[in-house]
Formats: structure tokens, sequence, C-alpha cells
């Protein structure tokens, strides 16, 4: 396994994309500079997690060191065009899947008027979020989560897209084409935070007859009313979350014959199409939030569970909560914030989301100093399992260019039927030390 992977899917596109940018960056060198202004900005990151309990699965490691390199190039033109380019690598001492390169963003940027609005248009690479929950976002779909990054499914890899923006009085309307498909990151054999069975990659299948290449659609529109911020969207295309099914191998059953045993699994992308609803109500200091969706032809588990083979089914389901902010506490500059939100799948235990019946409680200080010192603390209860967990983290900037982050997760019980039960012994204690220009 090479150190630098990117996935088989993508490679084509990618180094298409480099090869855009190198094109775009020699003409800007060989142009006249009067009209064009560059910057670079960037980050370097030293991080390192340990696993204090011993490895589940053979072949983990209890504690790895890594590191990573991000950087953003802004190439503007003063007729108001832009191009950006961002990269992005890491580099894990453990897992050689965890070990990858990007393009976070790679697009050219153009904007003009359109009747009593703007319109903006971005072509290449980019990384768009839609959502206003803290725990777990359901609509935000037209990105692959880069799951090997951290397991919140917050870091998203670059996807290759068309998006057109039109904003007005009355709202924002967003439209976009998306040609290529980003397959999910997952561990390695070497990495912890996985299932028994190691994941092939190389051997994933899709629906579409298209595979990778099928182009996907997706819309939003958004507005403000007074206090109430609202989006309603609408996604056509490859699933990002691939439903994984076993792969078997025969071996010897101890009597003279042979069964078929699974070995490995193999993530399959099927094709959906999902609603989404979105909406935050802001009334003084309090945040009330609702994330919810209708999704059309996604996976689900037949029962028993262990039957991984899925079939396709129409369900809905929702994130909702609020968050409060006592500002101002005990006569300071720092605030405090309390979170609950509650994520409910329908499908309850045959639902391959890990998030199919969760309550989330947080706690986030927030002491408005200099350094922006801030300090999270959650707990997560599964309602269906008798799973819980906590998770922490801790930032602080030590300079204008240093700052530094501890996090981790504690698994205090999980359930032997829950599907994250491989992941038992994988509580850790993650560090980071970031340089930025």
């Amino acid at each position: 396994m090479p150190l630098t992977r990117w996935s088989r899917r993508s490679s084509t596109a990618a180094a298409a994309a480099i090869a855009v940018a190198c094109a775009v960056l020699a003409a800007a060198a060989a142009a006249d500079t009067g009209g064009l202004a560059m910057s670079l900005s960037g980050r370097l990151a030293l991080e390192g997690r340990w696993f204090p309990e011993e490895a589940a699965h053979p072949g983990q490691r209890d504690a790895t060191l890594g590191y990573t390199v991000q950087s953003t190039l802004h190439l503007d033109h003063e007729n108001g065009a832009s191009f950006i380019l961002t990269p992005f690598y890491r580099y894990d001492s453990a897992d050689a899947y965890r070990t990858h390169a990007d393009l976070r963003e790679a697009y050219l940027l153009a904007f003009g008027e359109l009747g009593d609005g703007e319109w903006e248009t971005r072509l290449g690479f980019d990384r768009v979020f839609w959502g206003v929950t803290e725990f777990h976002h359901l609509v935000n779909i037209v990105n692959q989560a880069d799951l090997v990054e951290h397991p919140n499914e917050e870091i998203a890899l670059g996807q290759l897209m068309a998006h057109l923006t039109w904003t007005a009085e009355w709202g924002t309307l967003e439209f976009f084409v998306l040609p290529l498909h980003r397959e999910r990151t997952l561990p390695g054999r070497g990495g912890r935070l996985r299932g028994g069975l190691p994941v092939d990659e190389r051997r994933a299948t899709y629906e579409s007859a298209a595979e990778e290449w099928h182009i996907d659609l997706a819309a939003r529109f958004s507005r403000s009313f007074g206090p109430l911020d609202l989006g309603l969207s609408l996604f056509d295309g490859t699933a990002r979350e691939p439903s994984l099914r076993p792969s078997f191998r025969v071996a010897p059953d101890g009597m003279g014959g042979f069964v078929p045993v699974p070995h490995r699994l193999v993530p399959h992308y099927a094709q959906i199409r999902q609603y989404g609803l979105d909406a935050q109500l802001t009334l003084e200091s309090w945040l009330l939030k609702l994330e919810a969706i209708h999704r059309e032809g996604a996976p689900a588990l037949p029962d028993p569970p262990a039957d991984l083979s899925g079939r396709k089914r129409d369900y809905r389901a929702f994130v909702a909560g609020f968050e409060y902010t006592f500002g101002g506490v005990f006569e300071s500059n720092a605030d405090i914030s309390v979170l609950a939100e509650w994520s409910y799948d329908e499908r309850e235990r045959r639902s391959p989301d890990q998030f199919q019946n969760e309550i989330f409680v947080a706690g986030r200080l927030a002491l408005n100093d200099v350094e922006g010192t801030q300090l999270v603390a959650s707990l997560i209860a599964d309602a269906d399992y008798e799973t819980y967990a906590l998770g922490f983290e801790i930032k602080r900037n030590l300079s204008d260019s240093w700052d530094a982050k501890v996090d981790g997760t504690v698994f205090l019980a999980v359930d032997p039927d829950d599907p994250i039960h491989d992941t038992r012994r994988d509580s850790y204690i993650g560090g980071s030390l970031v340089y930025s220009f």
C-alpha cells in the first residue's frame, strides 16, 4: 500500500484538477501582475492519538503519530474573478489508509449582477456545508466525509462541482452539478475505530452503471424570516454513505467439509433522492435547531442485523435540539453554552447509521480571552442500546501563529448488540500542535 493514497475512483479527476491548477499558476506567472493579486496561507500540524486499551482486532496499533500540511493560494484578478487552490496531505504512522492526499479546493470563482440580485459561479473542487445542528448533520450531503480525519464526520473531501448561486431579496437559490462521486475514506487494518472485518475500498460497487461518474444533482433555497433561518434542499444521485456488504471465502469447517466465511467488507453506493429541511430560530440567548430529511432508495438492514446484504426503502429522520448561552458568567467575559439534541432515524435498529436514536448533551465554555480558549464536554447516549460515550475538546491559541488542541472520546459502555460494539476498546486521547501562516 503506497503511503500517499488517492481514491482509485478519484485519481483521474484529481490529477486533471492538479493539471488545471498548474496551468492556471503558469499562466498567472507569465501574465502581467499589475491586474493580478496573489496571497498564500496555510497550516502545518503535528498530531497524535493514544488508545489506552488493548486493541480488539489484529493489526491495530495502540498509538499513532502524524502530521498534516494544508495551504491555500488565492489569485484575484482586478475584474473580480478568482482562483482558489487548497491541497491537503496527511501522514499517519499506524494506518496506511489514513495517510492520504486531497484537493480540498481547486475552483474558479466569478460573479456579477442578475436582475435585482447577484449571481456567483464556482467551477472545480470545493466544499459546501448545509445544516444547523451541532451533533449530526443530516442534510449535509454534497461532500463526502473524510472519515479517517475524525470519526465525527465533520471534515469533508473536496467535491468536483459546478455551483451556481443566485441571491436576491427573496432569498438565495443554489444549483449543483456533481459529475464525480468521492468514495468515503475508511480506516485500514492498522487503524482504530473500525469494525472487526477490514473494508476493501478497491472493490467498491455502485448501483449506477456509470459508477463514480454518475452525474448527481442538488439544489437548495435559503432565506431568513426575521429570527428564523430556513433552508430547503434536494439531492438526487449517489449516496455518500456506503452500505458494507460481506465478501466470503471458503474455509474448512473442521469436519472434513467447507463453509463460506466472511473475511472482508465491500462498500456499495446506492442511488438515492433526499429532501431536506434545516431551520434555526434565534430568540435572544436561545437557538432552536432542526434538521429533517425524507430519503428514497436508501439501504436498510433486514432482520437479523448480521445480514448486511441490505434492502432499499424510504425513510425519514430528524435531529432537533437547542442551544442556550449564559453570557458574562461570574461577572467575567466568559460565556457558557448548554446544548441538547435528539437524532432519530425511523429505521431504528435496521438503520446502518450509527446515529439512529441518540441523545446528545454538551456544555461549552468560551473564555473570550486573547488566546481564544474554549472547553467542550459532551455525552452521547443511545436510546436503543446500552451505549454511552463521553467526548471532550480543549483549544487555545499559544501565539499569533501557534495553537494547540487536546480532544478525546471515552466509551463508558457499549452494548454487545450495538453495531459499533467492535470499537468498544477504542477510547482515545488526541492532541495537535498547529502552526499557521
